[in-house]
């Protein structure tokens, strides 16, 4: 097929740092700019859009910094077609300017208050300052997809002329479907330039429509980590790479493998939490459940996994519920070392149903609890909750202590935090230091019932060295739900612990 050659030469222009942080809500300081920029570098992305240098001081420091910071990646700053907006991206010492010109007639005239010849004008005139001021310079049309396409042309040759570098065409509004990209693309390569693709995903076709403008002629894909942007957001990066890689066989240059670590960096930094089901980096990605599939699973991976997780950077997971089967259950007590007869499997996998079939999911602690039950195995919790106070308030930092029996000894300590929840757990941290380096990697509340008095189910994904479980609690107190999970978690680590030097 004609395109397929080219995406041999695919680069990728990163606008988490832009258009990402337009996302309602989301605030990045200039550190967190940094760390995520960094992310980016190592990542493999060829250029970093790193903000926009009118937007304010603060996002010109930070574009300052991350140009300074010695990243092989290019460092761009969005401009508009006014030649103070590239001043001051040249104060921040960027390499290229990613100019924006609106060219539909609904912007032109409706936002701009302006006509096409004017727009054209001012295009080729800040296209030339830039280059006069050696810049690169990508003129990207915005609201391409429903602008007057022989207008587009006729100001894409414009900019060429004035010694564009890249080309660059925008769905704004994510109105574009993959055979009108295909066809639109195709016609644009014959101007002769670099055309990059920026994709909205207001339709949920971003990702399609993308690897469309690729085949036809594309060379570079503007796209953010985790898909986040404006309104339905932007092209995910993490599906476009593995697109290419694995649908396409296409070398892109990207290094895979480091793909989750920045989703869930650039997921904490934005405050922004993925979907479950979110592709390739949402935390059902690679999460099996129906025994069917765990039987196949353990067949071959290949049966219900299009790629092995490893790939990118993650882990295959087993959860347990009412679809599990003889196949997950004996597989998750296998990863516990727990070895049971045909008949205490199958007590073992009633019971799991069971709770499954009352809305329950089944922590690993769950599984392990009823499988010391099945077993008769009785074992004394190794930490225990004697006192527990908190102190919270609008003019006070939340501080929590606890009293502890740890291996039959009392411990008495104090910590503090964002909230009365954290203080809890830093506190009990704080009291096991020295005998266990627990670490909390995941919190998550749900709330079972309605009302202020409502039941809430805290789940928790604790870690030790390299051993990771999940564990839960419930309570109508929030903070009591918090503690009650961070403890069974703790008890069962500290426990699997125990074993392993048994057996060594």
């Amino acid at each position: 097929m004609r395109g397929i050659a080219l995406l041999g030469r695919i680069r990728f222009l990163d606008t988490t740092l832009r258009d990402g942080e337009q996302t309602p809500g989301v605030s990045l300081d200039t550190e967190e700019k940094l760390a995520i920029a960094r992310g980016l570098d190592a990542l493999g992305v060829q250029v970093i859009e790193a903000g926009s240098a009118m937007t304010s001081e603060g996002e010109r420091q930070s574009i300052k910094a991350i140009s300074a910071s010695g990243l092989n990646a290019e460092i761009c700053s969005y401009v508009r077609a006014l030649t103070a907006d590239v001043d001051t991206a040249l104060n921040c010492d960027v390499d290229s300017v990613h100019l924006v010109v609106p060219v539909s007639d609904l912007h032109i005239e409706c936002k701009l208050k302006s006509d096409r010849k004017s727009v054209i004008r001012r295009a080729v005139e800040v296209t030339e300052y830039a280059k006069d001021h050696g810049l690169i310079v990508e003129l990207s049309g915005e609201d391409a997809s429903r602008a007057d396409q022989d207008y587009l042309a006729s100001l894409y040759l414009a900019g060429i002329d004035a010694g564009a570098d890249r080309l660059a065409f925008c769905d704004t509004v994510g109105v574009l479907v993959p055979e009108v990209t295909t066809e639109v693309f195709g016609r644009l390569s014959r101007l002769g330039a670099p055309l990059s693709v920026h994709c909205h995903n207001d339709f949920g076709m971003a990702t399609a429509n993308t690897i469309a403008a690729l085949r036809a002629g594309a060379t570079t894909a503007h796209v953010t980590v985790n898909g986040i942007g404006e309104r339905a957001g932007n092209t995910s990066l993490e599906e476009v790479v593995m697109t290419l890689e694995s649908l396409y066989k296409i070398d892109t240059g990207i290094k895979c493998q480091d793909i989750y670590q920045l989703s869930r960096l650039v997921s904490r930094m934005t405050g922004l939490p993925l979907a479950t089901n979110k592709a390739i980096v949402g935390e059902n990605a690679f999460t099996h459940e129906a025994g069917i599939h765990v039987h196949g699973l353990l067949a071959d991976t290949k049966t219900y996994e299009p790629i092995h997780p490893e790939t990118v950077g993650r882990k295959r997971r087993i959860v347990l519920g009412k679809h599990a089967g003889r196949a997950s259950v004996e597989l998750a007590l296998r990863e516990f070392g727990i070895g049971v007869t045909d008949e205490q499997l199958a007590r073992i996998v009633t019971r799991v149903k069971e709770l499954g079939d009352k809305g329950k999911r089944v922590s690993d602690a769950d599984l392990q609890t009823i499988a010391d039950t099945v077993l008769s195995i009785q074992k004394e919790p190794k930490v225990k909750l004697q006192e527990l106070t908190v102190v919270a308030g609008n003019t006070v930092t939340p501080t929590a202590s606890v009293k502890i029996q740890l291996n039959g000894s009392d411990r008495l300590e104090a910590g503090v935090g964002v909230g009365p929840v954290d203080a809890a757990i830093n506190a009990i941290r704080r009291a096991i230091s020295g005998v266990a380096d627990v670490r909390l990697e995941e919190y998550h509340v749900d709330a079972i019932t309605g009302g202020t008095n409502a039941l809430v189910e805290v789940w928790v994904t604790m870690a030790m060295a390299d051993r990771r479980i999940t564990a839960r609690g419930a309570d109508a107190d929030i903070i009591i739900a918090s503690v009650e999970a961070v403890l069974e978690g703790i008890n069962r680590l500290m426990r699997l612990e125990e074993e392993d030097r048994l057996n060594v």
